[in-house]
């Protein structure tokens, strides 16, 4: 590892071809080593351009961090820890476009020396999944050994050359893994982009040849739609990965049945590294360990010790685990994750394993929530085909009444949700994952229920809105009378415009004019809301209406910002 992209024969990953990645991690240098600090953000979506600029920044003497988006909290919270920002970042620093001839830089570049193994390093983030993402320092020596326990589980079914297909971020642990260090140590072809829909994986992988490798998640796999010709896809596919969170066995046998591989579950955190793999073929539940990687039972928990850690020692998670035959493990469940409400202490594990054991529900988070009567749990609940037709028939009262029924015999009082969420899916991130920063956003319902509407014209959309009792926009406005307030209506305009047309972001906002509020919006009501993006005047027009009448009215003008739509 410590010779990657500085040998021409390693860079056919990039499919650039060797001089002219080596050309750009040259260049990639160049610029970094132009600046002073050490600590530089690095983001880009291209996986050849990021390896390039990760191994240029780490030739260039500088630790990179990896922010796990582009949002502006997260970029805000990330900007006191380091001196600046690179690639496709705000102001992110880019290299010089005039650079030497490849063959220039080929020389150069084969006259660097290895990088220091344990010298060199990169933080990344922690998912969020069960709380605030948590920056982690990882050396190369580290990556060098998971990368080598990777080739050694599964290099062998896997030619050199082989093309990668992904659905996930590199930002992440698992996609800079499977989606750039590995390729680049195994001669195979990083993915050109990140797939975003089923449809291009079929359109793309007929046309990847020797073959195509999937990097995927759990979020894709369970939702493979059986209407797309996956006939040329299995064709191509010589395996398929799949990390982030359980993989369903109904999901797992959909996968194979769509792609011909049954996929490869690979288990593990951003903290202890990859730790074990399994296929659910036969039905199969056990792990087997990662080459390299030990593991026993501490207090039913798993223990593991391996070179993915940051140091030597064995280190205990919170998966409880049995053992299997043949030296594997099979997992029993997270352990409880106890909260105390009022004094009283509550597992959210136990109010998951009671939801999701009812016919109503298929898959199911729990979580705490801050409300004006204090700390309180929370339900997102994916509900099952019986769910659904009960929220269709009977509308989400019968369905909470129902649940809720089956939660009083086993709970205390205290422990009942107080809000609930219906989601069709639970909201994933690049990384696969449901981030609890995501299901608070979700379970606060800030945002009404939206029916997008068929577009009349370029730079217009329209919507209805449908106002749920418990949207939080209602705490506090008013008990016995509550209505939307304003700010929560004009926040509705900003959001919704942002999802459906090419608008600047927030921090470019201006003015508000013409602004105008006719009639309350009370619980129960559905509006219909137009938005009218006008580019030529850098101003959004928005209409908030219902049977009832005209609600809201104005302008939004937002100052000129160059490459507006990038939200």
């Amino acid at each position: 590892m410590s010779r990657l992209a500085r040998t021409p024969d390693a860079t056919v990953a990039s499919g650039l071809g060797a001089a002219a990645f080596v050309q750009r991690v040259a260049a990639w240098r160049d610029a970094f080593g132009a600046r002073q600090g050490v600590r530089w953000a690095l983001y880009h979506d291209a996986a050849p351009e990021f390896a390039a600029a990760l191994f240029g920044a780490w030739h260039a003497g500088k630790h990179v961090v990896l922010p796990g988006d582009t949002r502006p909290e997260t970029l805000a919270a990330l900007r006191p820890f380091v001196d600046g920002f690179a690639g496709e970042l705000a102001d992110g620093l880019l290299p010089d476009p005039g650079v030497q001839s490849q063959a220039d830089r080929l020389a150069e570049v084969l006259s660097w020396p290895p990088l220091c193994p344990r010298l060199t390093t990169v933080t990344l983030f922690t998912s969020g999944s069960t709380g605030v993402p948590t920056g982690l320092p990882k050396r190369l020596d580290q990556l060098d050994c998971e990368v080598r326990a990777l080739q050694g589980a599964f290099g062998a079914a896997l030619s050199a050359g082989t093309e990668v297909l992904t659905t996930v971020s590199h930002q992440h642990i698992y996609g800079l893994l499977f989606c750039v260090l590995w390729p680049l140590a195994a001669f195979r072809r990083m993915p050109a982009v990140r797939f975003a829909f089923h449809e291009e994986i079929v359109r793309t992988a007929p046309s990847v040849s020797p073959g195509a490798v999937l990097v995927s998640s759990p979020a894709h796999l369970r939702r493979m739609p059986a209407s797309l010709d996956w006939a040329s896809a299995r064709r191509a596919l010589r395996a398929v990965f799949s990390s982030g969170g359980p993989l369903p066995a109904d999901a797992a046998a959909d996968a194979h049945a769509h792609l011909g591989r049954w996929p490869i579950e690979v288990y593990g955190s951003s903290e202890t590294g990859g730790i074990a793999w399994r296929t659910a073929s036969g039905g199969n539940l056990a792990w087997t360990p990662l080459p390299g990687v030990e593991w026993r039972i501490e207090g039913g928990l798993l223990a593991v010790r391996s070179g993915h850690l940051a140091q030597p020692g064995w280190v205990v998670g919170s998966d409880r685990v049995e053992a299997a035959d043949g030296g594997s493990f099979v997992l029993a469940g997270r352990a409880d994750r106890i909260v105390k409400i009022e004094e009283k202490r509550v597992s959210l594990t136990r109010i998951e394993q009671l939801l999701v054991a009812s016919p109503l529900v298929e898959e199911v988070r729990a979580l705490t929530v801050e409300l004006d009567i204090g700390l309180r749990t929370a339900v997102v609940a994916v509900p099952a085909p019986a769910g659904a037709a009960l929220l269709t028939d009977a509308g989400r009262p019968a369905l909470i009444a129902a649940l809720r029924a089956l939660l009083v015999q086993a709970l205390e009082p205290i422990a009942l949700p107080r809000r609930w969420c219906f989601p069709a899916a639970l909201p994933c991130n690049a990384q696969g994952k449901t981030t609890e920063a995501m299901l608070r956003e979700m379970v606060r319902g800030v945002l009404p229920r939206v029916q997008w509407l068929p577009a009349e014209a370029p730079g217009r959309a329209a919507a209805w809105l449908g106002i749920d009792a418990d949207l939080a926009v209602f705490d506090g406005h008013f008990e016995h009378a509550p209505i939307v307030p304003g700010v929560a209506q004009l926040d509705w305009v900003m959001t919704l415009a942002a999802q459906s047309l090419e608008v600047p972001p927030r921090s470019a906002f201006r003015q508000l004019d013409a602004l105008k509020f006719q009639q309350v919006i009370r619980p129960g009501d559905v509006v219909r809301v137009d938005l009218d993006w006008q580019p030529e005047r850098n101003t959004l027009t928005f209409k908030l209406a219902s049977d009832a009448g005209q609600h809201a009215s104005g302008r939004v003008v937002f100052c000129a910002v160059p490459g507006a739509g990038d939200v």
